[in-house]
């Protein structure tokens, strides 16, 4: 079968007011990006004749600004799941512009198949290779492609030059049943695979391809600096210690990291420790710490859903295919960030928090509780089914006026329950097996910036000492009152809350 070759202009007329259309990608790795483009011109088009024009957009993770960026500043996005990290489409969800739901990417394609979200009308798939018989060939990332194809009433695929051919045999395609036929997932170590290289589908439901030459929108992260080198060798030297105790076994286990410059931070300490044996990761994103590390051999493999990495070294991965094929391989989030395989693993998983606080509770989405940061992202399907759930944060933000140690955290996304390790520059708070006041101690004494330390126990003294979890209600939240009144948490008055 031939495909109709169709500009992007063309195909995005295909989408209409109040359509719900999925995506491609996770990060802006592999994500759609002409069609969407073009989707915003017709949104200011039609905003400007005085009609509506809204879409919602189902996607595996955050995308680029050609689709969140641009759709955000035209006002064209009704509602919008799961994670994202475009600063243009933060600002108008905490504007209360668009509906905007945080869901655990572990769930996304499920609760589409389940019906939660309605159904989709189009998917707009970023593929590298297309066969006549419908063999779709992802480009860097897996997210839900295989599901939203499956559902969707018609497909558009972008016919992307500016990735490899290469990449075809990279991806590892499984879609789960749905209850109650669901069957075990046979992975067993990182690498193994389990389905196909390619999404098929029925090659009539592809109304359009657009061929397109769009690189990533891949986004660098900061070096790192003396903060984020201490957290990162702080993480290394913790494993270690732990490996040497026989808590970890001396074979070591997959590892699963968050994205940005504390991660890069961890797995550059990580490397560079000789007596941690070269390790597995099987985890959502691939940055280019990750990539380095396989080349030196300290990395034996990589299992994730994208390769969330620069442009240029994505290129070199391509060059570089005949070292990589047996060494990375891609899949849906539904299987990467796979709660049943994690445990299985028994996955170390390595996140980063914005707030903690005294007895191990983490904020790890909500500014002051209220403004959406990005989105919780994976960390909560690997936190709560890994076999050592650690969380880093720097002790202090904005030039110390914050404290990331808090006597209540402002949003909660992981419990008490589920977090092992806190780690910052200042120490390593080891939870596992403590009692809330043992944590509370622990997380003082050893993560907290050294000016915030009598601040927290003078809140512990007014909470008291009677209960199994000591609060004082009236001052939980009493560092996040004198943040939004004076701008520094350090002029918070326990006086105050004891009248």
């Amino acid at each position: 079968m031939s495909f109709n070759l169709i500009s992007a202009a063309e195909a995005a007329s295909f989408i209409k007011h109040g359509y719900n259309i999925g995506l491609s990608g996770f990060t802006p790795a592999g994500t759609a990006k002409a069609v969407t483009a073009e989707l915003a011109k017709i949104a200011e088009a039609e905003h400007a004749k005085g009609n509506p024009f809204q879409v919602s957009i189902f996607t595996g993770a955050s995308t680029g600004d050609s689709c969140d960026g641009v759709l955000a500043r035209a006002k064209a996005i009704r509602y919008r799941a799961p994670y994202t990290t475009n600063s243009d489409f933060r600002k108008a969800v905490n504007n209360g512009e668009i509906a905007y739901n945080d869901i655990h990417l572990s769930q996304m394609a499920q609760e589409l198949r389940y019906g939660f979200m309605g159904k989709v009308n189009v998917a707009v798939i970023e593929a590298c290779e297309l066969t006549p018989d419908g063999k779709i060939y992802l480009t860097a990332a897996g997210g839900i492609s295989p599901t939203i194809c499956n559902l969707a009433d018609h497909i558009i695929v972008e016919l992307n030059s500016a990735h490899s051919k290469r990449m075809m045999g990279m991806h590892d395609v499984y879609e789960l049943a749905n209850p109650p036929y669901r069957r075990e997932i046979p992975i067993y170590k990182a690498s193994d695979r389990i389905g196909l290289p390619y999404i098929q589908v029925d090659p009539k439901k592809i109304i359009g391809v657009v061929e397109t030459n769009w690189p990533d929108e891949a986004r660098g992260f900061a070096d790192s600096d003396p903060l984020t080198d201490k957290i990162g060798q702080n993480v290394a030297d913790f494993l270690a210690n732990d490996m040497k105790r026989g808590i970890i076994p001396s074979t070591f286990l997959p590892l699963q990291s968050g994205v940005g410059n504390i991660a890069n931070a961890v797995l550059g300490a990580l490397g560079r420790d000789k007596t941690i044996p070269a390790f597995e990761m099987y985890t959502e994103v691939i940055q280019n710490s990750v990539i380095g590390l396989i080349r030196e051999g300290r990395i034996k493999f990589g299992s994730a859903c994208s390769l969330t990495v620069t442009n240029d070294c994505l290129d070199g991965i391509y060059e570089d295919m005949d070292f990589f094929k047996d060494k990375l391989v891609l899949r849906p989030s539904e299987i990467s960030n796979n709660p049943e395989v994690a445990r299985r693993l028994g996955i170390i998983s390595i996140n980063t928090a914005i707030e903690v606080d005294l007895y191990g509770n983490v904020n790890s989405t909500h500014i002051s509780g209220t403004k959406m940061m990005n989105g919780i992202g994976g960390s909560g399907d690997f936190t709560r089914n890994a076999y050592i759930s650690i969380f880093t944060c720097p002790s202090v933000a904005k030039e110390g006026k914050i404290s990331a140690i808090v006597p209540m955290v402002s949003h909660q996304d992981h419990s008490e329950h589920s977090v092992n390790i806190v780690i910052t520059e200042q120490g390593v708070a080891d939870l596992r097996g403590k009692s809330p006041k043992e944590r509370a101690e622990a997380i003082i004494e050893n993560c907290a910036h050294p000016d915030y330390r009598p601040i927290l126990r003078e809140y512990l003294n007014l909470a008291g000492h009677k209960n199994q979890t000591p609060h004082a209600l009236q001052a939980a939240l009493g560092m996040h009152v004198e943040l939004a009144k004076s701008g520094d948490m350090k002029n918070v008055n326990w006086a105050e809350y004891s009248k």
